[in-house]
């Protein structure tokens, strides 16, 4: 496909049946498109045609200097060029964390009916993130790290200093092998500002309202980043059909622990859409 859209030059992958349904697979920080490895084969053998891009500040052609380039707006734009440019009219979207939060604003804003449906994983809508940050001491904790990540060039020392040691401890419990996949491309040069840059445009990105496409949210009960409250809470955002799916004992790294279990949950809300027109 062509990988340059918007001026920017994106790394993707696409992969599964030529006439398969399109699945837009949006990752996280601090991941890439290789998340979802353990995932999109069961996608493909269910007939799915994947498309899963390393999102701006992740490919190395596609790092804006400028901070405000990172705006939630912006990395919603990316998404929709990318279908564009696989001409796909409409897809369906999973997405894990930032990439998460994205398809929150794509299911609530005007291109909403270029999605079909969507999961969203470990991200729950930013509205019930927000509103449980100011009320619960819990999730306020949980999101302490922002505050160092939002520092420009304090982030990016801690992170990487003794072999990237933070960065790394992220990753909790997955395996090294891989942890190093996914290390690895944050240690080049200007990379790891290009991704702490989605975390230095938070204040810009404005509100995002409610889902406006069927839904499923995706949760792990021992994510140190998303609390209960707001896990709980998700569903007061979303004006459509929704399924709240706490998986027990998952973390916040579900695509690598539970790729089964993950992908089971992503085909039933693919196929709740498939017996009629997109709701």
């Amino acid at each position: 496909m062509p990988d340059t859209v918007r001026g920017l030059q994106f790394r993707v992958r696409v992969r599964g049946p030529q006439d398969g349904d399109p699945v837009l697979l949006l990752h996280g920080f601090p991941q890439h498109s290789g998340m979802w490895d353990l995932v999109s084969p069961i996608l493909h053998d269910a007939g799915l045609r994947t498309i899963a891009p390393d999102q701006r500040g992740y490919s190395p052609g596609a790092r804006p200097k400028d901070v405000a380039a990172y705006r939630v707006g912006e990395l919603a734009a990316d998404a929709l060029a990318l279908l564009d440019a696989v001409g796909a009219p409409s897809a369906h979207l999973v997405a894990h964390d930032w990439g998460a939060l994205v398809g929150w604003r794509l299911v609530a804003g005007e291109h909403a009916d270029r999605i079909r449906t969507f999961t969203a994983i470990s991200a729950p809508h930013p509205g019930a993130l927000v509103a449980a940050a100011r009320t619960d001491p819990d999730q306020q904790q949980r999101l302490g790290y922002i505050r160092l990540f939002q520092e420009a060039g304090k982030a990016e020392t801690v992170l990487l200093e003794n072999g990237a040691t933070r960065l790394r401890a992220m990753f909790g419990a997955l395996p090294p092998e891989r942890i190093d996949d996914y290390v690895r491309p944050l240690l080049e040069p200007g990379a790891l500002t290009a991704t702490l840059n989605w975390y230095r445009a938070l204040g810009t990105n404005g509100s995002t309202g409610p889902a406006l496409r069927p839904t499923t949210y995706v949760w792990g009960d021992q994510d140190i980043a998303m609390g209960r409250v707001a896990a709980q809470s998700c569903g007061d955002w979303v004006n459509a059909d929704y399924e709240f799916v706490p998986l027990p004992g998952a973390s916040h790294w579900i695509a690598d622990e539970l790729p089964d279990e993950l992908a089971r949950h992503i085909l039933a809300r693919i196929d709740s859409a498939r017996s009629g027109p997109p709701q």
